[in-house]
């Protein structure tokens, strides 16, 4: 008998002892294992829906921040459209402001320089008269400034002379 073919009583009693051993192990150990498998398997999937719930939660925030950073945005546009357009409204206004700023003092030195124009044409005329009424009484030998004639005679030259010398329009 050898060691492939054992005696009927060993087996029997190697049979007994494996059985007592396997019925101990299905009772005690098997379930205790089967236990912590369970929780195990509970706390993996435990993780796996927790770290399911934070990504779609992740995905949630992200698409919010998204949807306010293309909001915020389209405000900053709208802004910059609204400051550019402001802009060039009071650019415009400023300018026609200027504009008319010019034609007021272009206006106002046009009726400064005619005033002073006259008052020196008005001087100049009397100068001229004077000097011309002494060089006559110098030729005539008698002061000549007080004759009503020679200021007529004056005021006529003047007239004529102004009319030829206006531009013509």
């Amino acid at each position: 008998m050898g060691p492939l073919n054992p005696p009927l009583p060993e087996l029997v009693v190697g049979l007994i002892c494996f059985l007592s051993v396997f019925g101990v192990f299905a009772k005690l150990l098997v379930p205790r294992i089967q236990n912590t498998l369970n929780e195990r398997e509970d706390a993996i999937g435990g993780t796996t829906e927790r770290a399911e719930a934070v990504q779609e939660n992740a995905r949630r925030i992200h698409a919010e921040y998204q949807e306010a950073l293309g909001a915020a945005r389209h405000e900053a546009a709208r802004i910059r459209q609204t400051a550019t357009q402001e802009g060039a409204e009071l650019l415009a206004s400023l300018r026609a402001e200027g504009q008319e700023q010019r034609g007021d003092l272009v206006a106002a030195a046009r009726a400064q320089l005619d005033a002073d124009r006259i008052i020196a044409e008005a001087e100049l005329r009397e100068g001229v008269f004077a000097l011309a009424a002494e060089l006559a009484g110098r030729i005539v030998g008698e002061p000549l400034g007080d004759l009503p004639r020679a200021r007529a005679i004056a005021d006529d030259f003047f007239a004529k002379a102004s009319v030829e010398a206006s531009p013509r329009k």
